[in-house]
């Protein structure tokens, strides 16, 4: 298996405060990886750190075979059209209609004609699961799984091949949540996609995701499929995972 993402040796401070102290892990093409961790442990920071919005004191982030950090601008906005962002609250343009935001990236880094644009618009809202009359509402008219679907829409719009969700199920219902995880996997899986999502979501762990990297005391304590993981000695392992526990995995 290809990797497409190492983060490597990473240390970050913030504010004063040592976050990551070595971090380091990979994500192979086609996984999909979740990054846990109690609040204060830095995961949304690691994930900015990943797409080249905060730069981390030291160690080194390789994305699709590229030094992120080596990169001159040009060539970090370049690799920014090679994957999809989904942000907390979605961070949808509240003054755009659903459709608009999806074109967003469109306008900005194709030189699509606008029936084309028009084409691949309709065919990404489809792909996140929208019927076709929410392509024309703006965030403020749709319930909270529709915005989700609606940026999840926008981060597929350049096609890319890998994906970065922060909490992607956060204020989402159950039966929302996992409609949007069973989504989320069936997209990855069709389309080769590759993701790295933060989580506090018990249900997404066991229900979708490959692997889940364990952040704790500035350092990964864990990494590796879910139910191994689950049996790690640890306290705060134990503690997180301890209603979900079964025997030999789920």
């Amino acid at each position: 298996m290809s990797t497409v993402l190492e983060v490597d040796s990473i240390r970050t401070v913030l504010a004063g405060q040592r976050l990551h102290d070595g971090v380091g892990f990979k994500v192979g093409k086609g996984e999909i990886v979740a990054l846990i961790g109690g609040s204060g442990t830095g995961k949304t920071v690691l994930l900015r750190e990943c797409i080249g919005l905060l730069r981390p004191e030291s160690g080194h982030i390789r994305l699709l075979d590229k030094d992120i950090w080596s990169l001159p601008p040009a060539g970090l906005d370049a690799l920014r059209q090679r994957f999809g962002v989904l942000f907390q609250e979605g961070a949808l343009f509240s003054s755009l209609t659903v459709a608009e935001n999806v074109e967003a990236p469109l306008r900005e880094h194709t030189k699509l004609a606008k029936p084309l644009r028009d084409e691949v618009i309709d065919l990404k809202i489809r792909l996140a699961g929208l019927p076709p009359e929410a392509a024309g509402k703006r965030p403020a008219e749709l319930s909270g799984g529709m915005k989700k679907r609606a940026a999840l829409a926008r981060a597929l719009a350049l096609e890319p091949e890998m994906l970065f969700l922060d909490e992607p199920t956060s204020g989402l219902d159950p039966i929302s949540a996992r409609a949007f995880d069973n989504l989320l996997r069936t997209l990855c899986d069709s389309l080769g996609l590759t993701a790295l999502l933060t989580t506090h979501d018990l249900d997404t762990l066991w229900g979708m995701v490959d692997r889940v990297v364990v952040l704790h005391g500035g350092k990964v304590i864990a990494d590796g499929p879910v139910a191994e993981v689950a049996r790690v000695e640890h306290d705060w392992i134990r503690s997180y995972f301890s209603a979900h526990v079964r025997e030999g995995g789920r």
